[in-house]
């Protein structure tokens, strides 16, 4: 089970930091992301971390804004987002592969989904 928090709304140029806590497994290997999805549109990676190398991958939009974390102890992913703009408005949903052998942007290689967390900048 994956669970989100630290959506909220924001002025533009500021920052949240979202959490995603896992229970019932550890994260230690495989990959964890972060996706995004507009109604009506497919969902996209944000930003995905190899949890037992720590390799990193972000997509351009948010490339120099947004890093991802793991903590290993604490089974949590973390998302700190920084300079908001509006297009940053969305839900974004954690997510966890099992493996490290998936394709970060690929949603259908993720096991665990999160509920979600809203972001909204205005």
């Amino acid at each position: 089970q994956l669970v989100e928090s630290g959506g909220g709304s924001v002025q533009p140029g500021g920052s949240l930091r979202v959490s995603c806590v896992a229970s019932g497994y550890k994260i230690m290997s495989g990959c964890m992301g972060w996706f995004r999805q507009t109604p009506g549109k497919e969902r996209e990676v944000v930003a995905a971390i190899y949890t037992g190398g720590g390799s990193t991958y972000y997509a351009d939009s948010v490339k120099g804004r947004f890093t991802i974390v793991d903590d290993n102890a604490k089974d949590t992913m973390y998302l700190q987002m920084n300079n908001l703009n509006q297009e940053d408005t969305v839900m974004y949903y954690c997510a966890a592969a099992l493996s490290d052998l998936v394709d970060p942007l690929r949603p259908q290689d993720y096991d665990y989904w999160g509920q979600g967390t809203q972001v909204t900048v205005s």
